[in-house]
């Protein structure tokens, strides 16, 4: 896949939103990225998910991975389609008392996971995540996500691959162009 299909893949399935949008944050942006738009089709999942281990590879060569683990909610689908392609077991961690915890499932000492998420912006919720594996005295081996909103700002002490690196353009309310022009916005949720 090339970058231009899998914009083209984001848009048509409403993952890539033009507009205009108040994000979480309460600024102002042209674009939006709402990713459970396109994982709500199991065959794309499974084509940019296939498409980012591909890429993932050539850099991680032959190390060992026991399994992918993502934050829930926005990571589940991607996590488990990472799995599938990289032929290990898929776990979540997920909110505990507005923290993410390890509910369900448990990290052996040693294991060697990849982080998978949907969507980063500062990153906070894959940072979490590893967090949670090198507390049970794991490894991460990667991080890998569908759209790097940040644009490579986002840091990890990890290799991090992502399909799509963009920083859509924003604006505080009282600055933005579309909000002068008589705009009006939808907050969409993330």
């Amino acid at each position: 896949m090339t970058d231009k299909d899998i914009l083209s893949l984001l848009e048509e399935t409403g993952a890539l939103l033009s507009g205009h949008y108040e994000l979480r944050s309460k600024l102002h942006s042209d674009r939006f990225f709402q990713c459970a738009n396109v994982l709500r089709y199991p065959r794309a999942a499974e084509k940019l998910c296939g498409e980012l281990v591909r890429r993932m590879r050539p850099a991680l060569g032959a190390a060992r991975i026991d399994g992918v683990i993502a934050p829930a909610l926005g990571g589940l689908i991607v996590g488990h389609e990472v799995a599938r392609a990289l032929d290990v077991r898929s776990i979540f961690a997920e909110k505990q008392d507005g923290l993410l915890a390890m509910r369900r499932f448990t990290i052996q000492p040693g294991e060697r996971y990849v982080v998978a998420e949907d969507v980063i912006t500062r990153g906070g919720r894959v940072q979490e995540t590893i967090d949670i594996v090198r507390a049970a005295g794991a490894e991460v081996v990667a991080v890998a996500v569908l759209v790097d909103r940040s644009a490579g700002m986002a840091k990890f002490d990890y290799p991090t691959f992502s399909l799509l690196q963009m920083s859509p353009q924003v604006w505080a309310p009282d600055a933005c162009p579309l909000c002068k022009q008589g705009l009006k916005y939808a907050h969409p949720g993330s």
